[in-house]
């Protein structure tokens, strides 16, 4: 029997780029934000999340008394298991963004080594200003985060001739060797010279990379972050980098976005991209196969791939 029959859509090119919907389903345009268009909050059992500004109205799921299930366009989903409720099933984007975001995160780590982002401050005042750098190559990286995106910089950081750390939520060997405790991070920080955050937000990752972690970093060693911006301490982060101990290449932050007044954004010891680890070409043709998937599965009755919670679909 078929769960979902009404989808909303946030924009109408969403929309347009998915019709025909699958027999069965119906659209409505709702950005939740005002009211519905081409139908009624009461018919709508099914919510397409926003890709940018979705937290900001997530409050709005509330307003919806049969919901059945929450697509996010996003691989993070924190706030919206809680938004939706027990009895909604929640999927996220995993897989989409991937190859996007494992490309930032080694752009990040290669600008901020080599100094390109201080080279473009000097072009901009006509300076010419050789100096030894710091190669990726010879490395030793720690890549907190095992999930879809993880194994991507991972496959891309391979050729650069690092040594290669990963850190999990728990001790394991997979198919790719070991797989570290966070419960680890301490005694692992001491001996690397670049730490790369692409974990999840939730409880347990909650400040994990924290004044105990960054402390224990090398001198000059770099804090990069391509997962979620409270999984750093923001105020630990800042007093290592100001000092001049450490750099950081961030494109999540906590607050997000940083106050103007932050001393992150001026110190030549921070490279900061406003979260667009996702948000690249890659990405429109990506999220489309998935939501087709979704709609295909879901008008036959079938549960939609990556749910992180399962609701009617268990």
């Amino acid at each position: 029997m078929q769960t979902v029959r009404t989808v909303s859509f946030p924009d109408r090119q969403l929309l347009t780029d998915l019709s025909p919907l699958p027999e069965g389903l119906k659209g409505v345009l709702w950005d939740l934000k005002s009211d519905p268009e081409g139908g009624t909050l009461g018919e709508i059992d099914g919510v397409i999340l926003p890709y940018i500004g979705a937290a900001a109205v997530l409050g709005s799921l509330a307003q919806i008394d049969g919901l059945k299930f929450v697509q996010a366009q996003s691989t993070g989903y924190d706030g919206i298991i809680e938004a939706a409720g027990p009895d909604a099933g929640v999927a996220n984007a995993a897989g989409v963004h991937a190859a996007a975001t494992a490309e930032l995160a080694v752009g990040l780590i290669l600008a901020k080594l080599r100094g390109i982002d201080q080279a473009v401050r000097d072009q901009q005042r006509g300076l010419w200003r050789p100096e030894r750098r710091q190669s990726l190559a010879d490395r030793r990286v720690l890549l907190v985060g095992v999930g879809g995106i993880g194994h991507e910089i991972a496959r891309r950081l391979e050729p650069f001739e690092v040594t290669l750390t990963r850190v999990g939520s728990s001790a394991r060997t997979d198919e790719h060797g070991d797989v570290h405790a966070s419960a680890e991070l301490p005694a692992l920080a001491a001996t690397h010279d670049i730490l790369v955050s692409v974990l999840p937000l939730n409880e347990q990752t909650h400040r994990l990379i924290g004044e105990e972690v960054l402390a224990a970093l090398p001198d000059g060693a770099l804090v990069v972050n391509v997962g979620r911006g409270s999984v750093v301490d923001t105020a630990a982060l800042t007093k290592e980098v100001l000092s001049g101990r450490l750099q950081c290449a961030l494109d999540v932050v906590d607050p997000e976005p940083l106050p103007q007044d932050h001393p992150l954004w001026s110190t030549p010891n921070a490279l900061i991209t406003p979260h667009v680890g996702g948000n690249a070409s890659a990405f429109q043709p990506r999220i489309l196969k998935l939501l087709r998937r979704q709609l295909e599965a879901l008008a036959g009755g079938q549960a939609p791939a990556n749910l992180v919670q399962s609701g009617p679909f268990s």
